[in-house]
Formats: C-alpha cells, structure tokens, sequence
C-alpha cells in the first residue's frame, strides 16, 4: 500500500490553504457565531477581496500596500451592498442575498465582456509578485517533516500564521469589549437590544464589514501560493467554511482556527486512505468517484457533530442556540 500521502497531509496543518479558510471562517464566526447573521456567502466577499487584490496588483501595477488597501475597501463595499437593503429585514432574508450575491460574483467575472481585467475562466496569474519581493528568506529548499518548500512557500506560511494570530487577538479583544457584548446581545435578543437604545441595525452592519474584511485577508493568502480561479469561489467553498466554524465552535476564537486544520487534515486523510483502499480492490470505487466519497464522509461526521456536540469542539452549550 502506498502510503506517500500522509507527509503532504500531516503538512496540511500550516498550508496555505488551512490559513486561509482558518481567516475566513473566523470572520463567518464574527457573523453567525457572535452576531447571529446567517451569511452563506462568504465566498463573496472572499472573491470580491480577490479580485480587487489581483486586478490592482496585475492590470494597474499597485504596490502591495495599495492592493491589499483595495481589497480591504472592496469589501468593506460588498458588506454595504448586502448589508443595507437587508439587515433590517429577518435572518433569512440575509441568507439568500449572500447566497446569490456570491455567485452572482462569480457568474460576473468570468463573462468574456471582463476577461481582460477578470481573466474569464482563466482567473488571474502573477499577483503574488509584489508580496514575493519582500521576501527576507534566502532562496533554497527548505524541508518540514518530509516536505520540501521554497523560500516563497515558507513567507507566505509565515505571514499567514502571523496575520491568523492578529486576527484572533483582534476578535477576542473585540468580543470582550462593550462592542462584543452588544452583538452578542443581538445574537440572543435583538428586540431587547434595540429596547436599550442600541441601533442594532449599525451593529448588524459593523460585523458584516469586519467578518467581510476576514475573508478578504484570507483570500489574499489563498492566491498567492497559486492563482486566482473563480471556480475557486462557488457555493461550495461557503459550506467548507460553515463546517469548519461549527467543527470548531461557532461562538469561540480559536474554534475556526483549529477546525480548519481538523478539516482540511482529515479530507486530505480520507481522500488517501480512500484511494489505497480502492486500488486494493477492498472498496469498488473508480477513480472518479474517490472524490465524491470523501465528501460524504465528511458530511456524515458533520452531521453527527451537529446532533451529538451542536457547540462545536470547544464552544459551550449554552451558547448553541441563536435567536435567529
């Protein structure tokens, strides 16, 4: 039996990837966790943050200050654009908006009419360029475990786990101050929030932009390593994040964070084991059906997660239910 797989699996643990939706679902956290806003689109304001990264970055020649500065406004833009017409309305009304704006999204930049600032269905190439000339590391290999890495692979690592540590800092520093038990009131209550003269409506919008401005730093890490495809950005990049906060723990910080890694180490793991066990004829499974597979055993692990801890790993019991 091949079992290869498991260094690049056991390294899922500080990928990029694992950063990137760690950042993500954190801001989701900021959203439903604390706030109790049922957004199923992050993968929006993760494409809109992306795009507005890669375009200033390869079409006008920003610096990488001024690309991530657009990102950061363009999604702060997208959180208004949702927010605005439905954060006065239910929670559900939020939900279908996001779901569509988010795909509307990616529907949009792969119309011909935009390739030559969106690049179509190719997406876009070289917008790590900027933030790879700022790289202090000497170029060689570098090993960890059994896996070798570039001196880029290494920056990126390292500016994501940093950018993830501020992040939860940011969050749990935010969640204790008055501002956090306001929202955290409105995740509960909202009719008694408003009854105390809060404008819930600004507050609602608040964490809109702040978890939007997440997802936007997240997406950043993801394209570097890479490129920007937008395919990369559909709907079901939005539940990959859902099930990653609940993993975790949908009203706690380190939650996401840890959930991504869970996630993203035990997909890969299944995936492997998967494949052994159909090249060995144990399982009858083609090889294009290896891969719907392992979907669905994550999606029965979710679900008995959700009947047997709804809290997540490490969130508490008490604060399961939202007034939603």
């Amino acid at each position: 039996m091949d079992w290869t797989f498991l260094p690049l699996t056991l390294n899922q643990i500080i990928s990029p990837q694992t950063i990137a939706f760690a950042l993500a679902a954190l801001g989701l956290s900021v959203h439903f966790g604390f706030t109790g806003l049922l957004n199923f689109g992050q993968a929006g304001f993760m494409s809109v943050g992306a795009y507005f990264f890669a375009i200033t970055a390869t079409r006008f020649g920003f610096p990488l200050w001024a690309s991530v500065l657009a990102a950061l406004v363009g999604a702060t833009a997208f959180a208004f654009l949702l927010g605005i017409p439905t954060l006065r309305l239910r929670a559900d009304y939020l939900s279908i908006v996001t779901i569509a704006a988010a795909e509307i999204i990616r529907y949009t930049v792969q119309t011909p009419n935009f390739t030559a600032f969106t690049g179509g269905s190719d997406g876009i190439n070289g917008a790590e360029a900027a933030f790879n000339r700022l790289n202090p590391f000497p170029d060689r290999v570098y090993r960890i475990g059994l896996v070798p890495y570039t001196a880029d692979d290494i920056w990126v690592m390292t500016v994501g786990w940093v950018l993830v540590a501020l992040a939860a800092l940011f969050v749990w520093q935010l969640m204790r101050s008055p501002w956090g038990r306001i929202v955290k009131g409105i995740r509960e209550d909202e009719d008694a929030v408003r009854s105390l003269g809060k404008n819930v409506y600004s507050f609602k919008l608040q964490a809109l932009i702040i978890g939007g401005i997440l997802g936007t730093l997240g997406a950043i890490i993801n394209i570097i390593p890479t490129s920007l495809q937008p395919n990369n950005y559909a709907t079901q990049t939005t539940f990959f994040l859902w099930t990653i906060m609940l993993l975790g723990g949908a009203t706690t910080v380190l939650g996401p964070i840890i959930g991504s890694i869970i996630f993203w180490v035990v997909l890969n793991l299944s995936d492997g084991i998967i494949g052994i066990l159909a090249t060995s004829h144990i399982l009858p499974l083609s090889q294009v059906q290896q891969g719907p597979v392992r979907f669905i055993v994550v999606g029965v692990a979710l679900m008995l997660l959700v009947i047997f801890r709804p809290q997540g790993i490490f969130g508490k019991k008490k604060e399961a239910h939202f007034s939603v």
